[in-house]
């Protein structure tokens, strides 16, 4: 996603555009199952449909809680689109893991490596709650949740709001143009 704030292209409109582009394969099969990576970070963001790349007031824990809190909002959309379709869209949550994700040196990267990794799951376990959505025949025709520990959470209430996450789902749109 060329030309647009990194966390927000990475995090969300390239999920958003790869599941548009298999959305025709998914509907054929009759029972497809998208399952996005949220972030229990998007719990408490704020959004603004006409800011998405966050030109105003940038930080990278505000980007990246944004970026996963409109994945949320357009997977739950699309979600409702998509469920008479037979294709499915949930949100995983895999908890906090211990990954590489922070090497940006500093402190961020001292309190990563040295204090929060003692706590965080192996990326194995952080697996289980995607690996759950997508293969359980628990979470079968279950879609537009947003899941933690294999289980339904409740999420932002920004991401309940069916005005504020149209705005977000048009906006994203025009970040990503035209199918």
């Amino acid at each position: 996603m060329e030309g647009h704030e990194l966390t927000l292209a990475v995090n969300h409109l390239s999920p958003f555009l790869l599941t548009r582009l298999l959305l025709p394969a998914l509907r054929r099969s009759g029972a497809g199952r998208v399952v996005h990576t949220g972030s229990s970070s998007s719990d408490r963001a704020g959004i603004d449909p006409d800011d998405l790349e966050l030109t105003r007031r940038w930080r990278m824990t505000r980007a990246y809680a944004r970026s996963k809190l409109a994945l949320l909002m357009t997977a739950i959309e699309t979600a409702d689109q998509e469920q008479r379709r037979g294709v499915t869209v949930n949100v995983a949550h895999p908890g906090l893991v211990a990954t590489n994700l922070v090497r940006s040196g500093g402190i961020d990267q001292f309190v990563w490596s040295r204090l929060l990794s003692r706590v965080a799951l192996t990326a194995q376990r952080g697996a289980d709650t995607a690996l759950f959505a997508a293969l359980s025949p628990d979470c079968a025709g279950v879609t537009g949740r947003y899941l933690k520990r294999c289980a339904p959470a409740a999420p932002n209430r920004r991401a309940l709001d069916t005005m504020l996450r149209a705005r977000v789902l048009a906006a994203t749109e025009r970040l990503v143009g035209p199918d």
